[in-house]
């Protein structure tokens, strides 16, 4: 099959950049298809750390052609940053693609995001902040603004329509109002430098398709803050499982080949919601600061705790994955001992089977198994079979509960610490 797709499986920040930087040095297409900046993942090379919010991370390989696919909302300000940041490093921007159906986040959306959390109250949900539910909001409503119609002769009016009705909402609230002639000129700034980028990606794509190209999707954020199957409300606004890779690139689901689930040896999660293996206590804080688990995005310092098997499982069923790539198990082979969590346990009863329910997940327990950790430097280790046995049976236990071979082994931070299996 002629695309290749990399999915988070758990709560976002699983490590895909490392795996979307090697699959992608092989592919002729890198594509991301859902979310905006309230996403992130980082990359280092030559020890160089490279944090990507919105261009897909295989505009660092050379003869990759990067795309942001109709399903992603831009912020235009974020976006050229990034391409700036890129070019100072060195690296070209001119592979890049951007969808004329991609959706514009405007200076409203975000103010519209902080209006809507303050109003929740203490039932917030611990969005970034960023604008991304109120400009799918937008999309869905059908006023939204996108990016063929930013770089078109329609923006102005379009634009002027949106504001006087958001300044309505704002007024009511006591919010201030948006400069509609400062956005005005900021936003006719930013279409004059992305406008030789936008174009019709879902016709590129399908002629890559057609001349037999390699394409690779890359997910933002992953399976368990998908809008439908996770954990609602606390979720972002799109939907980053297998579905939202079609819908937001208009690739259909018959040339997806391989779906690869990216995870942690441990787990971890940003924001508001049920985490029923979280480690509130002394071990979550180790996990945090062995990871290095502070938001790529946000800096904000991640909830961590261990690896839920029954989730994975869940995200494999949902997504149809065919391969698991396990990152930061060099991380979580510095401990002494490590938990897995095989089960939830409610009134004695031990269920393998998955819930979101928040009300249900308070009255479970999780069913852990225990392993021994000391794995030791496995940074250089290049084979499954020459890692350290306790690794071996961490490993072993993941792929027979979930049912899914683990196809890449995350051994260390830099860009060639993994083994490929």
């Amino acid at each position: 099959m002629k695309v290749d797709v990399v999915l988070g499986s758990f709560y976002g920040d699983e490590g895909k950049g490392k795996i979307i930087d090697y699959l992608s040095q092989n592919a002729d297409f890198s594509v991301r298809c859902t979310g905006g900046n309230n996403a992130g993942h980082s990359i280092e090379i030559d020890g160089k750390k490279f944090a990507f919010h919105l261009i897909p991370s295989g505009i660092l390989n050379h003869g990759t052609t990067a795309v942001i696919g109709n399903g992603v909302v831009v912020d235009p300000k974020v976006l050229i940053e990034e391409m700036r940041n890129i070019e100072e490093n060195g690296y070209s921007v001119a592979n890049l693609r951007i969808s004329n159906k991609a959706h514009v986040i405007f200076p409203y959306h975000v103010q519209m995001d902080r209006l809507q959390e303050e109003l929740r109250g203490e039932d917030k949900i611990g969005t970034t902040a960023r604008g991304i539910g109120p400009v799918y909001c937008d999309k869905f409503e059908r006023c939204g603004i996108r990016m063929g119609d930013l770089v078109s002769g329609t923006f102005e009016k379009q634009l002027r329509r949106n504001i006087v009705n958001k300044n309505a909402i704002f007024a009511l609230y006591q919010y201030p109002q948006i400069e509609v002639e400062e956005v005005l000129a900021q936003y006719t700034e930013y279409a004059n430098i992305l406008k030789p980028y936008v174009l019709d990606t879902v016709s590129l794509l399908h002629q890559a398709i057609e001349e037999d190209k390699k394409i690779l999707c890359e997910g933002a954020q992953a399976t368990l803050l998908d809008i439908d199957f996770g954990s609602y409300p606390f979720v972002t606004s799109s939907n980053p499982t297998i579905g939202g890779m079609c819908t937001g690139s208009g690739i259909g689901a018959k040339y997806i080949g391989e779906v690869y689930g990216v995870l942690k040896a441990y787990s971890s999660r940003v924001g508001e919601g049920p985490y029923i293996t979280e480690q509130n206590n002394e071990m979550g804080d180790t996990i945090r600061e062995l990871g290095h688990e502070y938001g790529t995005t946000t800096k904000r310092p991640r909830r961590c705790g261990w690896l839920d098997l029954v989730a994975l499982k869940y995200a494999a069923m949902v997504n149809g994955l065919t391969g698991l790539a396990i990152n930061h198990v060099d991380t979580i082979g510095k401990l002494e001992k490590i938990q897995l969590c095989v089960g939830y346990e409610k009134n004695g009863i031990i269920s393998t089977n998955f819930t979101l329910d928040e009300d249900e997940l308070e009255n479970c327990t999780p069913v852990y198994e225990e392993f021994d950790g000391n794995f030791g430097d496995i940074s250089q280790i290049k084979t499954r079979e020459d890692l350290p046995e306790n690794a071996k049976k961490y490993l072993n236990r993941i792929e027979e509960f979930v049912g899914v071979p683990i196809k890449f082994i995350g051994t260390g931070a830099s860009r060639d610490s993994m083994i490929i299996c």
